[in-house]
């Protein structure tokens, strides 16, 4: 029984010393996402808000695009945006980078925007870093990463998309949040697929992809 209740609280300890895990349950599966409040404390206090406040029941992820991002958090299925909480501060020059698997808060124009939407990286996406503190340039807060299902929001970055008024990159069929929750007892993180590798170019090809500009990253804002 003494042994039972050592490790029991061995067990507590280490859930409380580990960093915060919500999982997502959504209408296409689930996915983790493991936070860093040393590093993003402002980011992970209001995303912490946001889900034990069951705010994101019911939103959407309303922006897919393959090999770049998927971006919810926000909007219900009917595209409206729900009501949220005061704008927090920018917290992206804390170290963290925009890569593979990481999520991080989205925003507007304005630095000090980001209010409940979040979005997941699905390759290196750098150029989304802060790099200094003039316009453009500030850079988009990493306040963690997924650690599990991963593969889940590749597919859903898949699906085929529209553009509904405004908003482009809209999927045609709505992945929906059902639920979402901070975990007693934190997962493991489970390894990210290595990426795609781009297939060799014929000779021809080569010739002919001289000839044209350099293709840029996606630049419209999170």
């Amino acid at each position: 029984m003494r042994l039972f209740a050592l490790v029991l609280l061995f067990c507590c300890a280490n859930a409380l010393a580990a960093n915060p895990q919500v999982e997502f349950e959504t209408s296409r599966g689930n996915f983790v996402l493991e936070l860093y409040p040393e590093k993003a404390p402002r980011s992970v206090e209001n995303f912490l808000r946001y889900v034990n406040a069951d705010f994101y029941t019911g939103t959407v992820f309303h922006r897919t695009i393959k090999n770049f991002v998927v971006q919810g958090g926000g909007l219900t299925e009917s595209l409206e945006a729900k009501s949220t909480w005061s704008p927090i501060a920018n917290e992206s020059n804390n170290g963290l980078s925009n890569d593979m698997g990481t999520v991080a808060m989205a925003r507007g124009y304005a630095p000090d925007s980001a209010t409940s939407q979040f979005f997941v990286n699905l390759t290196d996406n750098r150029f989304l870093n802060y790099y200094k503190s003039e316009a453009g340039l500030e850079g988009y807060t990493v306040f963690g990463r997924v650690v599990k299902g991963y593969e889940l929001l590749q597919r859903i970055s898949e699906s085929s998309t529209t553009t509904v008024a405004k908003l482009k990159d809209v999927p045609k069929e709505f992945v929906v949040i059902r639920a979402a929750r901070v975990l007693d007892m934190p997962v493991t993180a489970e390894s990210l697929p290595m990426p795609e590798l781009p297939k060799a170019k014929s000779s021809k090809t080569k010739a002919a992809s001289k000839k044209k500009s350099k293709k840029s990253q996606p630049t419209s804002k999170l």
